[in-house]
């Protein structure tokens, strides 16, 4: 019935996210592999969803967002990196993060370009390079630093070269760019007439009084970058689906050329609501990243007698560990085993490269309560 049905995904099956989230809840064992919080978020947001939508704010917003949240957004933009910004022309509102990644990739890459990126990266890259016509050009960061080699990457730019796609704090090694590793960005990107799509949506949970960095501080990365962002990470409801994407005027026309045709528009009274706690609770903001380091130092606390080794977490909300004094099996038996036999769910690391490098290495999300962190290190400790 369906022999002429070609796939244009062949390669792509569910998520690991996915896969690991259903094993969890079959197993009843506690979910520290997909990224999301297990508390709630403040009750004033909900409050001003209610109340926006018994307002009766429940139609189509406008296609680029509720210009309120445009004006706020352009407001956090300017408090975090002194940026101005205009509403109207280089702000856009979108359904979640992935899908302003989505839209930026079909609006600059056609067939046959290139696209760097940086193993281990989110899976939505690749995917949607390759709807577009693209191929991506995989560059392996190397444990426990996952540090960018420059010259690596100015060595595989080609003619073909369109785009290099950039994650800091990056997921999931949860390592944060210097301004230097910006810098040399920024002269590549330049010297080679490139475009950058700089992920960050991770953008204020930076920890140990590292300086919050992004592509919108170096003008001349600025002037040819998308950057994306979510609030749904910021303000712990991942449900809501609302990120939003920021580029120069000529960059964003096409972006919204092709976001009109994806989603059009947004969540309308999540929008409101977003915009009024912005503007009245900006400390929401401001006081993540201590909000999330405390988390991440009770985590490491509660597993300082395990034998898991923790790698170094300078952002985000994930903690990489090295269990090679455990087992020996690979991170994706290994992680599939932690979930049926210690009902314990992470992520293992080698489902984000295209050529996963020899390491026993897997992801735990700490954006959870503290009696779920010691109850999941209770049972880590015993490995």
């Amino acid at each position: 019935m369906y022999s002429n049905l070609q796939s244009k995904l062949p390669a792509v099956g569910s998520s690991i996210f996915s896969q690991m989230s259903q094993l969890a809840a079959e197993q009843q064992a506690i979910n520290l592999s997909q990224g999301f919080p297990d508390f709630g978020c403040d009750p004033f947001l909900l409050q001003q969803l209610a109340a926006y939508s018994q307002q009766g704010l429940n139609q189509y917003a406008p296609m680029a967002g509720v210009l309120v949240l445009r004006q706020q957004i352009a407001a956090l933009i300017a408090r975090c990196y002194r940026q101005q910004l205009c509403p109207e022309q280089q702000i856009t509102v979108t359904s979640g993060a992935t899908e302003a990644l989505f839209c930026a990739i079909q609006a600059l890459v056609r067939p046959g370009d290139e696209v760097i990126v940086f193993d281990p990266a989110y899976d939505s890259y690749a995917p949607a390079v390759q709807l577009a016509g693209g191929s991506t050009v995989h560059l392996a960061l190397k444990a426990p630093d996952f540090q960018v080699d420059w010259q690596q990457v100015a060595d595989s730019i080609t003619d073909k070269t369109r785009l290099i796609i950039v994650n800091s704090p990056h997921n999931p090694s949860s390592q944060v760019f210097t301004a230097d590793d910006w810098q040399q960005l920024q002269h590549l990107v330049c010297q080679h007439g490139l475009y950058c799509l700089s992920d960050e949506v991770y953008e204020h949970m930076v920890f140990d009084h590292r300086p919050q960095l992004s592509a919108l501080c170096f003008p001349d990365l600025a002037a040819r970058s998308l950057v994306v962002s979510s609030f749904g990470k910021t303000f712990h409801v991942t449900g809501w689906k609302l990120g939003y994407c920021v580029a120069p005027a000529p960059l964003m026309a096409e972006f919204r050329k092709v976001h009109q045709y994806v989603t059009f528009s947004s969540f309308t009274p999540a929008q409101y609501a977003v915009a009024t706690m912005l503007q009245q609770h900006p400390e929401q903001v401001s006081g993540l990243a201590a909000f999330y380091q405390h988390k991440r130092d009770y985590f490491a606390s509660q597993l300082s007698h395990s034998r898991l080794q923790l790698l170094p977490a300078q952002g985000t909300y994930f903690q990489l560990a090295d269990y090679s004094a455990i087992s020996d099996l690979s991170d994706v038996e290994f992680c599939r085993r932690l979930t049926i036999d210690h009902k314990i769910a992470a992520i293992p690391l080698s489902v984000f490269y295209q050529a996963p490098p020899a390491q026993r290495l897997i992801r735990f999300c700490f954006a959870k309560d503290e009696s779920t962190l010691r109850q999941a290190a209770e049972v880590l400790c015993q490995l």
